[in-house]
Parts: C-alpha cells; sequence; structure tokens
C-alpha cells in the first residue's frame, strides 16, 4: 500500500501545494491529487524506498550547484513502512534525486494541488 502526501514550496516564502499518492497492489486510488499519478506511481515503484530512506555507506561526493529554492517534503507510508523525507535542490546529488522523483514532486509547473 502507498499513502503519501507531498507538501510543495516553489520558495519558502510561497504558497505551499499538496498532492496525494495513494495505491494498492499497484492500482491508483481515485484520490490521488497529483497531476500524473501514474508516473508518480511509477516512480516511487522504480525508485523504492532508497529514495526515501537514508542509506548507510560512504559520504556521497556532489557538485556544488544550486538549483533553486524548492523544497518537497514526502510522508505517509510505502509497502507498510513510515516515510518522512525532504527533497531539495541544494547540491548536483539533491537535484539529480529531486529529478528522478518529478512526477512524485508535482512534475512541472505547479497545478492541481491544493493550495494552503
Amino acid at each position: 500500500m502507498i499513502d503519501l502526501t507531498i507538501r510543495l514550496k516553489e520558495d519558502p516564502a510561497g504558497v505551499e501545494y499538496v498532492f496525494q499518492l495513494r495505491a494498492r497492489d499497484g492500482v491508483l486510488s481515485g484520490d490521488s491529487t497529483l497531476p500524473d499519478p501514474t508516473a508518480a506511481l511509477a516512480a516511487v515503484e522504480q525508485f523504492g524506498e532508497q529514495v526515501f530512506l537514508p542509506q548507510p555507506g560512504p559520504p556521497r561526493l556532489c557538485t556544488q550547484q544550486y538549483g533553486g529554492p524548492q523544497v518537497a517534503v514526502v510522508t505517509g507510508t510505502f509497502h507498510g513502512r513510515q516515510v518522512e523525507s525532504v527533497f531539495t535542490r541544494t547540491d548536483g546529488c539533491e537535484i539529480s534525486r529531486w529529478n528522478a522523483m518529478a512526477p512524485l514532486l508535482g512534475g512541472g509547473p505547479l497545478g492541481g494541488g491544493r493550495a494552503t
């Protein structure tokens, strides 16, 4: 079962958008609110829990580039495990992680989410 809430801000002082992704046994629920829930479900299934949970290992070397002030917080349940993960665009590693999960984070331009 997948039951995720995505809270996205384009900048720290901006409007917060809230999206939902819900699925059971690979079938989307009708109350998923992402612009493209099918692509979002495919992304989370492809990358699995490793994208949400810290992985042990040596420190990663990341390019020091800034991709923007966007922040997304993903909380909920992914196949029985609680997740709470923050996505940013603060360096090359985080930009890559963000791009891999773009469908889950609302895709391109904001739309379809509920502003809070």
